[in-house]
């Protein structure tokens, strides 16, 4: 495979991966300052009507859907020997394949996971396409403004579902394919990809794919204990072999997993609620002693691993995300790493509420290793220096953001085991330096 230094306007930086049909490489817009992901046709395909038609139509479905969990394409072009090209969203965050790598996943972060490719899925369908080979290796990941945003990609194979009845050729990927897509001429529909759903949630749950012994399908439950009885029959009902028993719909089976993120979600709400009243009802009483140097009315969260924990105030303590952080996001070794993010609205697509994102890496350590975040509609305020219990670093702060109160902080904090903070604010009090005041980092071996 040559190597591309150059494609449009793009400068080419290295190359991502290849397939069957294209390569996918990591480029430089030098006009807008920003990573893109450039999937380039095979030379061997380029002049294959029909495959080319279909490289044509993934980038315009694409174009013309709108979802936070779709990959978009932003240009398409073609290179001076005539093979075509889609520039796309960069995910940094890695794939779902190679999460999977190291075994079944965290209930609380496979629900989300499920969902937010559910409801990607589901913009496809009601925008008439069918994904038709949706696998870990085509779902990514990626951080924005701090919090992790899950994406699917790779719509080589996807098909009017107008067109669905008369299948011609068998496509998909063993372990993830639906029965009627080994028919040729099968007829298929929406529920192809909800098999397709229904395995990788499987998968996230367990470590294993549905059929991995080759005999009969085993529930969740009975190779990870403690899985609640509603998962196990919300995928073994996506994957039932008779599509008329299965979810009508990706909507469907993701409100059947939402049900008990939302139920989870209630029980840590009323945990943190209790936690804050006690705190209010302990000072009242005659000035309590907050651990760690929190101020009153405070509330400190841990990360699952106990790296860290930070405090902030009980408004903002509602929702809290404990598994970890990607160093990806600030440009940093990609791969999972200590930290937490606690707020009062994770799940605002505003991104408007009050939050914290603290993360620790031992990637952190010298100036220079890390890239903030920039927030395009925001006014950028002069870095200022700042030292945290032993590590020394910055603060950038972002005011004014698209005209509003909202703020961002950003902050890197230099070390053998350096952190990376994001607060976003909203309104005139800046309590930077006050959630900094509370951070703490375990040493390993401590």
């Amino acid at each position: 495979m040559p190597t591309l230094t150059k494609i449009g306007r793009y400068r080419v930086t290295r190359r991502l991966g290849s397939g069957a049909f294209a390569t996918v490489w990591l480029a430089e817009d030098d006009v807008l300052e920003s990573e893109v992901a450039i999937k380039v046709l095979a030379d061997n395909w380029a002049h294959h009507p029909d495959v080319r038609a279909r490289f044509e139509q993934e980038a315009q479905v694409l174009r013309r859907v709108d979802s936070e969990h779709l990959v978009r394409v932003h240009d398409f072009g073609e290179l001076p020997d005539g093979r075509p090209y889609q520039v796309m969203t960069y995910a940094s965050g890695g794939t779902l394949d190679e999460r999977l790598a190291a075994g079944r996943m965290p209930l609380d972060v496979v629900l989300r996971t499920a969902t937010a490719i559910a409801e990607g899925v589901t913009v496809l369908h009601d925008s008439g396409v069918l994904h038709r080979d949706l696998k870990p290796s085509n779902v990514l990941f990626d951080m924005v403004r701090g919090r992790e945003r899950i994406l699917v990609a790779d719509l080589g194979l996807a098909k009017e579902i107008a067109q669905a009845s008369g299948f011609t050729v068998v496509t998909g990927t063993p372990g993830y394919m639906a029965p009627e897509q080994r028919l040729l001429g099968g007829g298929l529909d929406v529920r192809a990809d909800v098999h397709a759903l229904g395995a990788m949630t499987y998968q996230m749950l367990t470590g294993q794919t549905p059929y991995a012994d080759r005999t009969r399908l085993t529930a969740p439950s009975k190779l990870r204990p403690g899985i609640p009885k509603r998962i196990d029959n919300a995928v073994l009902r996506a994957l039932d072999p008779d599509r008329a028993r299965r979810w009508p719909s990706a909507q469907a089976f993701a409100a059947a997993l939402d049900l008990s993120v939302e139920r989870r979600l209630l029980r840590w709400t009323a945990r943190i609620t209790g936690a804050v009243i006690a705190l209010a009802a302990v000072a009242a009483a005659g000035g309590a002693t907050v651990p760690y140097g929190s101020p009153p009315g405070w509330v400190r969260v841990r990360d699952d691993a106990h790296a860290l924990s930070v405090a902030v105030p009980a408004s903002w303590a509602r929702q809290l995300r404990d598994q970890g952080w990607n160093p990806a996001s600030i440009g940093l070794p990609a791969g999972p790493s200590p930290g937490l993010q606690v707020g009062a609205d994770l799940a605002s697509s505003a991104g408007t509420s009050p939050a914290v994102l603290a993360g620790v890496s031992p990637s952190i350590r010298v100036p220079g290793s890390a890239t903030l975040p920039s927030h395009d509609d925001c006014v950028q305020q002069p870095d200022r220096p700042v030292s945290v219990n032993g590590l020394s670093g910055q603060v950038r702060r972002w005011t004014a953001c698209a005209g509003t109160g909202t703020s961002y902080s950003e902050i890197l904090l230099i070390g053998d085991r350096g952190a990376y903070l994001q607060i976003r604010q909203n309104g005139p009090v800046d309590r930077t330096d006050d959630v900094l005041r509370t951070l703490r980092i375990t040493r390993p071996g401590s």
